[in-house]
């Protein structure tokens, strides 16, 4: 079916009137409809619009049907015409510089998952809540395919409408590969929004759009210049073995295949000699994180810095854990991502530098070199000197 075959968008609006006022799309799941999910709009930050759109195909096809089933030929065809008609009529009502977040639930988030994993750029951001994405229907899903788009994901932990295995996919890409600055809540309960997210959701919402508010536009991740001066040759290879462990609530810590108390002593040794810096008790990281500061003649931009006000363009955590947070330039917050080697703090581009990740302690000597290539770039970045 193609796009022009679909009706007229049915669309409930909420919220600002305003033309330019940043956008919130909300999409419902199977069973429910546009005025319901618009209810939510009370529980949510003034100042947006909020526009509810109907599911175009009827109950039991289109993305109603990825809650609880699987993905097959048909369902991916139909998935992409459905996202055809939706970006036409999304394109007419918030043309390029409106910024635009999807809020999708149940059968929605999967319909949300689809159009923010087909064009990341688009959007300057996504809840996929109660839901999973459509694996398996063509969608890209490569690693650092959501590096610098923050990402509200919520499930619950006895849901039985979903599939396990779905959901637990759709968390573990979310927080993991897919480079997401993702914020993830965990309910106890089953299929339902509860107050205490929809509480944290309305905050992220507002959080994130003051954000862009405050720093205007940012270049998507993965374009524009910016070279590892910190590494021999500009280049990253890629780090071995799987992906430590990371908690997924704040502070954002490391958990498994940390460094040894030796290699952490080299390590802030060999950071405590970049040029300018001096070290204290992190602004911003848990007690006994060691803060990388630079002076106020530091010439970086002002997401080079994870403090700006105190130059903190990086910090070590303590000896349990071992990992470093860094503010890197987006294209190669992007890079290190998908080479292995770090992934995106939860508030990254919502109440932190957008460039902010956590770098994975280093296992041996040789990652020991390339982590602190990693912190030296950033460094560079910082004080607007190549490293």
């Amino acid at each position: 079916m193609s796009a022009a075959a679909f009706p007229t968008p049915v669309v409930a609006t909420a919220g600002s009137t305003d033309p330019h006022a940043p956008l919130v799309v909300l999409l419902h799941g199977r069973g429910s409809h546009e005025r319901e999910i618009l209810t939510l709009t009370s529980h949510l930050p003034a100042g947006p619009a909020y526009a509810a759109v109907r599911a175009p195909i009827a109950e039991g096809g289109g993305y109603a049907w990825f809650a609880n089933r699987g993905i097959g030929r048909p369902v991916a065809e139909s998935l992409a015409a459905t996202t055809a008609w939706f970006r036409t009529w999304l394109d007419g009502v918030a043309p390029a510089g409106r910024p635009v977040v999807l809020i999708g639930f149940s059968g929605g988030a999967a319909f949300a998952g689809a159009l923010l994993l087909a064009e990341p750029s688009r959007f300057a951001g996504a809840g996929i809540l109660y839901g999973t994405l459509p694996f398996d229907a063509g969608i890209p899903v490569e690693p650092a395919r959501l590096a610098g788009t923050p990402v509200f994901v919520a499930q619950g932990e006895t849901d039985t409408v979903i599939p396990r295995q779905l959901l637990d996919r759709t968390w573990s890409y979310l927080l993991g590969d897919s480079g997401a600055p993702a914020y993830a809540r965990r309910d106890p309960g089953g299929h339902g929004i509860t107050a205490r997210t929809l509480a944290e959701l309305g905050g992220w919402i507002q959080e994130r759009l003051a954000f862009l508010a405050r720093r205007g536009p940012l270049a998507p991740a993965g374009h524009g210049d910016g070279s590892w001066s910190g590494l021999p040759g500009g280049v990253l290879a890629a780090r071995a073995g799987d992906r430590p462990t990371v908690s997924w609530t704040i502070p954002q810590e490391q958990l498994t295949d940390t460094a040894p108390p030796a290699l952490q002593e080299q390590l802030l040794a060999r950071l405590t000699a970049l040029p300018g810096v001096t070290v204290q008790q992190s602004a911003i990281s848990v007690p006994g994180a060691h803060g990388l500061m630079l002076g106020p003649t530091a010439r970086g931009p002002l997401d080079a810095f994870l403090v700006p006000p105190v130059g903190e363009f990086a910090h070590l955590h303590p000896g349990h854990d071992g990992s470093l947070h860094v503010a890197l330039p987006a294209a190669l917050a992007a890079e290190a991502i998908a080479a292995g080697w770090v992934q995106a703090h939860p508030l990254a581009g919502v109440r932190l530098t957008a460039g902010m990740v956590m770098v994975y302690g280093p296992r041996d000597e040789a990652e020991l070199e390339i982590v602190a290539g990693i912190v030296a770039t950033a460094h560079a970045h910082a004080t607007g000197v190549p490293a």
